[in-house]
């Protein structure tokens, strides 16, 4: 029997562990960096040990350092989560032979999986479909499109979609690059692109005494940078034949290599009905909650219970309902998906039935990294939670999480919510409809467009403005009764600027509001205003925090940044600078002052969140300052280089960004 465990991971995998620990009596041991010493998982587990630094190879990735750990806290059990050391054969094998019990499948099975390119062989050996492996170096015109892959790598990094011949040296060095960083091995390999697939993964849980569960499907074809954001189980594609042929095959897979534990087979589903084997995750998913869900389980409680040495029943609950998962990512889709840092000011998503556990027959389940007031950072993965619909069916399921979305109140960092709830309710989805290329498809400029229209955004500055006023009167000593602005006699208008061009004008008179026809005042405090607008009433939540306002309301939500009456000199640029859109370090310099470069044509590489980021050239120009060498670390804002053109903008541009992929 496990008696105290080690959770080496941070954020929600963490916390979903901790949970089931608590739920069985285990005790909980935590490991933490330096950046991660007030979050959520430390304060929850038992017990918790520091890893002195902050990068992940300093401190998650220190099998050693966190080995040590559970000797110290007489931990007598390791649970890897996902990502980091979860699918490391050596850190599962040094585990074992510390003594400890590894809640996990068997170093040979992780080690037989640790590699894409023997996986493949291996499953075509036990009779799996696969696709035919290409060498990079003897790819050809006619083979092309294809998909560039690490061999020792997962969940989106280190690979490259290539459809130009021109293309292929540099996409295979940059997925190279990045495989080497993030696993310590460059070896790539290609295979066919399946164009308009779909990515269909099954569950499997297989106990030491030779029984092996298939637990359905799931459907994770919504992806940006190969990196899942929508999953849901079942898949609406999947018919009960398929659905069979499907779980006979990760059945097979997982006797071929002799499986222990939760994992997950995953296929790439064609057009045409075939499916094509694409690797087995040998740990628990990101998206293992939609199946808890569909299924009743607790999939976390069955890893210690196999790790234990229980056997499973014969078959597994049958499956009920429909339940869809979103990852909430704090970064800006509109803007290449650049991650986001900073203050959380405000986290809070309505009408939560559940936290990291099946929500009954039904409902809303939240499974979160952060909280309201935590930060967060530049070292890891931008995620910040999970939310999970589960309802009798997928269109009840679709209309729940839409709406839990669109009332979360998400301060402080840009997130993706608005897309999330535009996928959710945009008519492709809702048919069933997708592929691996949906977002592409349907197109950023439709999914990623904010959900305040420009009505919305109207009323808002409005209610920000008011908002603030009521503020000012409420600390005023003297008439603090008084709305602000009004006057006893008709005089100037009330005005408020905010970034973006946004302007706000506004007077109190002895009938009230003048803001515009149609728009009555019914109240308005410092946090909450309400307007009549034609009749209707419209209740705006104001918060200011940060240096923004937040407004939340059924119109959707909005931040607004107040515009200064006077700029501070300090603060301006000289014009054609280029500013670093986040911390992060330079990890390439492929540019040199006194060149001449084009539009888009890549200046230096930034790595920051664990992903690759090309900074490109805003307009064609001339270098004529660069700022940052090799190796150095920039803070955001900071000027990375000056181009200087005659026709190029008077003003400081950010950085453009593409081609980053991210943690898991």
């Amino acid at each position: 029997m496990i008696e105290k465990l080690l959770v080496a991971n941070r954020g929600e995998i963490a916390r979903r562990v901790l949970r089931t620990c608590r739920d069985l009596g285990v005790a909980t041991v935590a490991v933490f960096s330096d950046a991660d010493s007030g979050a959520p998982h430390v304060r929850e587990a038992d017990e918790a040990v520091r890893l002195p630094g902050d990068a992940p190879s300093a401190t998650y990735l220190r099998a050693d350092k966190i080995i040590e750990a559970a000797k110290a806290t007489g931990a007598d059990a390791v649970h890897p989560g996902y990502g980091f050391l979860s699918e490391n054969a050596d850190f599962a094998r040094a585990v074992l032979a510390a003594g400890l019990t590894w809640v996990g499948p068997p170093p040979a099975a992780v080690a037989a999986m640790g590699s894409k390119i023997e996986a493949k062989r291996l499953m075509a050996a036990a009779g799996v479909p696969v696709l035919p492996e290409l060498d990079p170096a003897e790819v050809t015109g006619a083979d092309l499109p294809i998909l560039v892959k690490a061999s020792a790598g997962g969940g989106g990094r280190g690979m490259r979609v290539v459809r130009d011949p021109a293309e292929m040296v540099e996409q295979v060095a940059a997925a190279g690059r990045e495989a080497a960083s993030a696993f310590g091995d460059a070896t790539v390999f290609c295979e066919p692109l399946l164009e308009r697939a779909r990515h269909i993964e099954v569950q499997i849980l297989a106990d030491a005494h030779g029984t092996v569960w298939a637990l359905g499907e799931r459907e994770c074809s919504i992806q940006r940078r190969h990196q899942k954001i929508v999953e849901e189980a079942p898949s609406p594609a999947v018919r009960p034949a398929l659905r069979a042929e499907l779980c006979a095959a990760a059945v097979n897979a997982a006797k071929a290599i002799e499986y222990v534990g939760a994992g997950t087979v995953e296929f790439m589903l064609a057009p045409d009905g075939r499916f094509f084997f694409l690797e087995v995750n040998t740990r628990l998913q990101v998206e293992h909650p939609v199946t808890e869900c569909v299924y009743g389980l607790d999939l976390v409680r069955l890893q210690l219970e196999v790790a234990e040495g229980a056997r499973l029943p014969d078959e597994p609950p049958a499956p009920s309902g429909h339940a869809i998962e979103v990852r909430l990512y704090a970064e800006d889709p509109a803007l290449d998906w650049r991650p986001a840092s900073g203050v959380l000011h405000a986290f809070d998503v309505p009408d939560v039935d559940a936290r990291f556990t099946v929500p009954g027959d039904g409902g809303l389940r939240l499974d979160a990294g952060y909280e309201t007031g935590g930060e967060v950072g530049v070292h890891y993965d931008p995620m910040l939670a999970k939310l999970i619909a589960y309802a009798p069916t997928r269109a009840a399921a679709a209309r729940r999480l839409r709406k839990a979305l669109s009332a979360a109140r998400l301060h402080g960092v840009t997130t993706n919510r608005d897309l999330l709830v535009r996928v959710l309710g945009e008519k492709t989805f809702l048919a069933g409809d997708t592929h691996t290329g949906y977002l592409d498809e349907i197109g950023l400029a439709t999914l990623a467009e904010p959900l305040a229209d420009e009505r919305a955004v109207k009323l808002s500055a409005l209610a920000a403005a008011l908002a603030g006023a009521a503020a000012n009167r409420a600390s005023a000593r003297v008439l603090g009764g008084l709305p602000s602005g009004w006057r006893n006699l008709p005089s100037q208008p009330q005005r408020r600027t905010y970034d973006g061009g946004i302007d706000v004008e506004y007077r109190f008179t002895r009938d009230g509001l003048l803001a515009g026809d149609g728009i009555a005042l019914v109240d308005a405090s410092p946090e909450r205003v309400v307007l009549d607008v034609d009749g209707v009433r419209h209740a705006f939540d104001v918060r200011a925090a940060g240096g923004r306002v937040f407004v939340d309301s059924t119109l959707g939500p909005l931040a607004l940044t107040p515009e200064p009456r006077f700029a501070d000199p300090s603060d301006l640029v000289a014009p054609g600078s280029l500013l670093a859109p986040m911390p992060g370090t330079v990890v390439r310099v492929e540019a040199r002052e006194g060149a001449d470069v084009t539009n888009g044509q890549t200046l230096l590489i930034l790595e920051a969140m664990k992903m690759e980021h090309r900074i490109a050239a805003p307009a064609a120009g001339t270098v004529t300052a660069l700022n940052v060498t090799q190796g150095q670390q920039v803070e955001a804002g900071s000027v990375l280089a000056v181009i200087s053109d005659p026709a190029t903008t008077s003003t400081a541009a950010p950085a453009v960004i593409s081609e980053g992929t991210p943690d898991k």
